[in-house]
């Protein structure tokens, strides 16, 4: 319990329906973990709603996060921590998502692999609403394979039915696990389990993570089979594969994990930054160095500090110098457009001008074009704002 409240306090998060930040949780277990411990071990312990939250999703839409209270997170994180490393052992080796040791750079590396090896057409498998449609039955029935406490798989089963908030208004859940919770993942994995087991069996070449899964084949006829066979296998489950987004394609071009295959030169594969996740990134960046924000310089160089280099290490992978470099003058572009936007004023962005080293001709012809903050940042001021004076300010290049 000491190790779960460690990870529970370092996730922090946000409080569920009783309101208790993860401070206040700590404060109220001091008094009632002797009665919550002994309601645990009795059986009569009740886990209580999860608080329904819904954040917008890259491609549109709504994805809807059920925030179970810092104490349930705290029990979960328990089970987790007893659970993982005897069921985790049991899993596929083509499984990656939320494993411990593995990655989201694991998965896409198998990936090129199989694609290099000559399996260059892709069945990319996307399942509707997955962690909303989880069948409690059949999931208890898997768990019930691995684990023999029944007492676990009572609270498990709990935990499951809890019940989800919304508007002051508490839902019975009959289908789902929600996602936010810690145990949740494990318990996706012990779902989709008997999909990999069956790909697998039939020597198919696949990688998983959590819901995504890519199945590469040698033809489009050969991979049409293996989609007909997966919808049978996912239906067991009561899962359904969402049509609209579910393709039988070439490998090269096709998104996975935010990063896509292209063809190199003398047919080597090579990883790159999928289109959606540069379009994401930019749109970010846009947004950030709008010129309406009436934030300085140094203060956007911060933000920008705080976001490029988690996105960053996880794009590492990416074998396209050159759109990074392409990504870092685009930047410095918008930036140079903020500042001069910044001094506004003809004497200003003289005055700013001349002290950067522009001569008395070159600070009177910007300033003479104020306004034209996109044209001068990209012809007048390379020279006066380099890349050495945005690494002083501390911001961080991709390339």
């Amino acid at each position: 319990m000491a190790a779960a409240w460690k990870r529970v306090k370092a996730n922090a998060g946000s409080a569920g329906v009783d309101g208790r930040t993860v401070s206040q949780t700590a404060e109220y277990l001091k008094t009632d973990w002797p009665r919550i411990r002994e309601e645990l071990q009795s059986g009569r312990y009740r886990l209580q709603p999860v608080r329904r939250v819904q954040i917008p999703k890259d491609g549109g839409g709504m994805r809807e996060l059920g925030i179970p209270t810092v104490s349930d997170r705290l029990i979960q994180q328990a089970l987790l921590q007893v659970l993982q490393p005897l069921i985790d052992p049991t899993f596929s080796g083509h499984s990656y998502g939320f494993r411990p040791g593995r990655r989201a750079h694991d998965a896409v590396l198998q990936a090129q692999r199989h694609v290099q090896a000559g399996y260059r057409t892709v069945v990319d498998v996307d399942l509707e609403k997955f962690f909303d449609r989880v069948n409690h039955d059949i999931l208890m029935d898997r768990l019930a394979k691995r684990i023999e406490d029944k007492a676990v798989l009572r609270l498990i089963r709990r935990y499951l039915e809890a019940g989800i908030m919304g508007n002051g208004v508490v839902m019975e859940r009959f289908e789902g696990t929600p996602q936010g919770g810690p145990l949740s993942p494990l318990l996706a994995n012990v779902l989709l389990d008997e999909v990999d087991r069956e790909l697998d069996r039939r020597g198919h070449r696949f990688v998983r993570y959590a819901d995504d899964c890519n199945v590469y084949g040698r033809s489009q006829k050969a991979g049409e089979r293996v989609l007909e066979g997966l919808r049978g296998l996912y239906a067991r489950l009561h899962l359904k594969v969402n049509e609209a987004k579910t393709a039988v394609g070439l490998a090269c071009g096709r998104k996975f994990l935010g990063y896509c295959l292209g063809q190199g030169a003398e047919g080597e594969v090579r990883r790159a930054v999928a289109h959606k996740a540069l379009d994401t990134f930019k749109r970010r960046m846009r947004h950030m160095t709008r010129r309406t924000c009436g934030r300085s310089l140094p203060e956007v160089s911060e933000q920008i500090r705080r976001y490029m280099p988690g996105w960053k290490e996880y794009f590492r992978l990416a074998q396209t110098p050159r759109v990074f470099r392409e990504l870092d003058e685009w930047l410095r572009h918008r930036l140079r457009a903020l500042q001069l936007k910044h001094w506004r004023r003809g004497r200003t962005m003289f005055r700013e001008l001349t002290a950067l080293g522009a001569n008395t001709d070159q600070a009177a012809r910007i300033a003479g074009n104020a306004r034209r903050w996109w044209r001068n940042s990209r012809y007048e001021l390379n020279r006066l704002m380099p890349i050495a004076y945005f690494d002083r300010l501390g911001m961080p290049r991709l390339s």
